[in-house]
């Protein structure tokens, strides 16, 4: 661009001291014409890095999650193949189920085996009670019915003395209450046994053995749900749309949960398009703002985005007090420059952008919208240059 506004000034210059000598070509006037250029085109680059940054470190990234087995086993079967599209919840591996099931198998029947002794000391201690409740109520149907004896006793006894009863009556009344007597203290014995037996369960023993058993089933239902997870395991899942790289699984091997080695690495689909700018000329940069983007796998392709953040915090802003310090970010930044985040366009969308893409670019802020035209003049020449191709091999 700046070689075509010398060529156009250039031309001007031709007219107006050349062909038409309409001023007088001298020094002062040969100094003044390389002068202005020079003055002219500084400025006007100087404003375009502050109104339109542009910046040749346009990146595009994807999140890599690293994929790891959760649980041990023999891997049974891969159906997925490297560098091929993937579908969120697609399976990726599975391990053997058969120990697992096992252990899934034996959690339950632990669990049924306590709910069953929940249910029978339940039952133990009811039918307990309803006992007492009988025993309770025999003895007070004994003392009543000794009750009337004793009143008809005396009654009996008066009219026998008097001999307006009968001396038979009497004694069969004295009998009753003999056999009364001891189906009372029978009563009040098995009353009082049944008391002793509560009495070591009600109310604090009664509830520590059904609290126990309750503890008990809450653990086993933990266990099973854990085993049952375990289970759940060994069939691993795709996380999100994506592509499996560096497949190392294969049929036969054996999984095992090691961070440090994992089975496969998986790319999401979802994508980081960063471009990198000295931190100065970030200054007026703002999100929602206009931006435009081009990149060597599409020569001559201007794909508009909008700024969706600027990072303001970078590998370098870090002070590692009292330990190591990690890399921030989704990517490193180079150091003294910050990056910014585009969004693609809806229209724009359909592009495919590989991971690890480069390309150029540039943001147009509120300021300076005058010479908006020229950045994207620039960027434009810059993306058709992109189709060549120059390699002497």
């Amino acid at each position: 661009m700046e070689i075509l506004l010398l060529g156009i000034y250039s031309f001007f210059v031709w007219l107006i001291f050349i062909k038409f000598k309409w001023l007088p070509w001298n020094i002062t006037t040969q100094v003044i014409v390389i002068t202005i250029p020079v003055i002219g085109i500084a400025s006007l680059i100087l404003l375009l890095n502050i109104y339109a940054p542009s910046s040749h470190d346009v990146r595009v990234i994807n999140y890599v999650v690293a994929i790891n087995p959760r649980v041990n086993g023999l891997v049974t079967e891969v159906p997925v193949e490297p560098n091929r599209p993937i579908k969120k919840g697609e399976v990726l591996f599975k391990i053997d189920p058969v120990p697992y099931q096992n252990e899934v198998k034996v959690s339950q029947a632990q669990l049924e085996q306590l709910k069953v002794q929940l249910i029978t000391a339940e039952a133990n201690i009811r039918a307990q009670r309803e006992e007492l409740k009988a025993a309770a109520g025999k003895r007070e149907a004994i003392e009543a019915k000794m009750k009337l004896a004793r009143l008809r006793g005396g009654q009996f006894k008066n009219l026998a003395e008097t001999g307006a009863g009968n001396k038979f009556d009497y004694e069969q009344n004295t009998a009753d209450i003999a056999n009364l007597t001891a189906e009372l203290a029978s009563a009040k014995a098995n009353e009082s046994q049944i008391s002793e037996i509560l009495a070591a369960k009600t109310p604090e023993g009664e509830q520590d053995t059904i609290a126990n058993i309750k503890a008990q089933i809450a653990r086993a239902e933990a266990q099973l749900a854990d085993s049952q997870w375990k289970l759940d395991q060994t069939v691993y899942h795709a996380p999100a749309d994506g592509t499996v790289v560096s497949l190392a699984l294969r049929p036969g091997a054996m999984a095992v949960p090691l961070p440090m080695v994992p089975a496969m690495n998986f790319v999401e689909n979802e994508q980081w398009i960063l471009a990198i700018f000295n931190q100065n000329e970030v200054r007026k940069v703002k999100p929602d703002q206009e931006a435009e983007i081009s990149f060597r796998m599409h020569p001559g392709r201007i794909v508009k985005c909008r700024v969706d953040s600027i990072m303001w915090a970078t590998a370098q802003g870090q002070l590692p007090i009292g330990g190591m310090s990690t890399v921030a970010g989704v990517a490193p930044v180079p150091p003294n420059s910050l990056a910014v985040r585009l969004l693609v366009d809806e229209k724009d969308r359909d592009i495919f952008l590989a991971a690890g893409a480069r390309g150029a670019g540039a943001v147009y802020t509120d300021s300076g919208e005058m010479i908006h035209i020229l950045r994207k003049v620039f960027l434009r020449v810059s993306a058709k240059l992109d189709w060549l191709i120059l390699k002497l091999h």
